[in-house]
């Protein structure tokens, strides 16, 4: 199997997981607070995905934030290999 690791070392992995929060609890803030960080971390590392991926990814609605299209795809892909790894860490 072949990996492309030039695509690894362009992008912090951890970004993902922020990624997957922002997704999921639709709020900056809240998000900052599941991953036990600052808003402003998470608000830099969203700036940075939006940077990587050519896309805003979120957009604020009300109070919470709604993904793009691209957003949505990209949590479509990235959930199963984010359960895969986290059963790969879980392991003893």
């Amino acid at each position: 199997m072949k990996i492309n690791l030039r695509i690894f070392a362009e992008i912090d992995l951890n970004l993902m997981v922020v990624f997957m929060v922002i997704y999921h609890e639709r709020n900056v803030s809240r998000a900052a607070l599941k991953l036990g960080v600052g808003q402003p971390a998470v608000s830099g590392s969203l700036a940075r995905l939006r940077a990587r991926f050519g896309d805003p990814l979120f957009e604020r609605m009300g109070s919470g934030m709604e993904p793009t299209a691209k957003a949505h795809d990209i949590a479509r892909k990235l959930a199963p290999a984010i359960r895969t790894i986290e059963s790969i860490l879980g392991q003893r």
